[in-house]
């Protein structure tokens, strides 16, 4: 709930509203699990609040510490026993927190893992909130960089995201500035229209994988119902809106989307924008039968890209020994159960 919902809630249990900026507080700077913990409160009020209301919590199930860079790899359960997973990597910038939105994925890309275990619920704005106060509290250091890119598609649960980027940077909540958060979308067009509209200062990663709609269609099913053409527009839209530079999210697999034809047509679509190419190495999936472009590969595209006047990097590799890409984890754990 926002500031403003706890003092009308307030208002009408007959408290001063001083009293919705102390449980505001608790909830937000100090991530108590429970009412019982907000000890400045009568426990009258614990014990009303208890009764009437819900504090999501996101407990940890497992925890996996790269031994290579500190990376910390979280699978989370919820209070409905649902399991979600989340990635605490520590840059020279401070650590980023990569969390989930959704309990599985609908887009069912082939190459994603997520999408592979099916879709179970959206996660409210609460919970995606406790992956990171979860986190924070594990480390005892302040989070000061969110990526929502863990499992889900942030853009198909628009409604709790939009609430969860309010709330979190709230200044009297955990103040996270906006340029620290980057949203990525594997283009839902509509909804990156609506996003536009808010003018939020974060980092749009859009997930595109592909130079053109015929690899796409193969990999990413929602380019079905989105042409190339109708995403970069949108892509040209929100650049606009918001005077914010794009970050092109591109996959490199073998043989599929990684040919120097790939890289100049790629080009070929995104010269003259302002954008950044984010080239990622393909993890293995279980059931995908692709492999990561060679090294060599990877400077070749980079080298046509920047010939065309467009910046792109190759995405530093974390917790490589422990699966820190998401979906993976909960996939594993799913196939134990059914296995028992």
């Amino acid at each position: 709930m926002t500031p403003e919902e706890l003092r009308g809630d307030f208002e009408q249990l007959g408290q001063p509203a001083y009293r919705a900026e102390q449980v505001f507080s608790w909830l937000q700077q100090k991530s108590v699990h429970g009412f019982q913990e907000m000890t400045n409160l009568s426990k009258g009020l614990r014990s009303l609040l208890s009764d009437r209301y819900f504090i999501a919590n996101a407990q940890i199930a497992q925890r996996f510490v790269s031994k290579i860079d500190g990376t910390r790899k979280y699978l989370f359960r919820l209070h409905d026993e649902e399991l979600v997973e989340s990635v605490l990597m520590n840059y020279h910038h401070g650590l980023s927190n990569c969390i989930s939105t959704q309990v599985g994925c609908k887009m069912n890309c082939s190459f994603c893992a997520t999408g592979k275990s099916g879709f179970s619920r959206n996660l409210t704005a609460g919970e995606m909130l406790a992956q990171v106060q979860t986190a924070q509290r594990d480390v005892g250091t302040r989070i000061s960089n969110i990526v929502l890119m863990g499992m889900g598609e942030p853009l198909d649960n628009y409604e709790n995201v939009i609430r969860f980027l309010e709330l979190v940077t709230n200044p009297a909540g955990m103040n996270i500035g906006m340029r620290h958060i980057s949203l990525s979308t594997c283009g839902l067009v509509d909804r990156m229209y609506d996003l536009a509209e808010h003018k939020f200062q974060l980092t749009l990663s859009v997930s595109l994988h592909a130079p053109n709609d015929e690899i796409r269609r193969k990999i990413m099913p929602v380019s079905r119902r989105y042409s190339m053409e109708e995403l970069l527009n949108a892509c040209s839209f929100y650049e606009k809106a918001t005077g914010r530079r794009i970050s092109f999210e591109y996959a490199m697999i073998q043989n599929v989307n990684d040919s120097d034809d790939c890289a100049e047509e790629l080009a070929g679509k995104l010269e003259g924008t302002l954008c950044h190419v984010n080239l990622i190495p393909v993890n293995h999936v279980s059931g995908a039968a692709y492999h990561k472009s060679s090294v060599e590969r990877q400077k070749k595209f980079i080298q046509i890209l920047e010939r065309h006047g467009i910046t792109a990097t190759v995405r530093r590799t974390l917790g490589s020994d422990i699966n820190a890409s998401c979906g993976q984890l909960r996939r594993r754990k799913q196939e134990e159960v059914s296995h028992v």
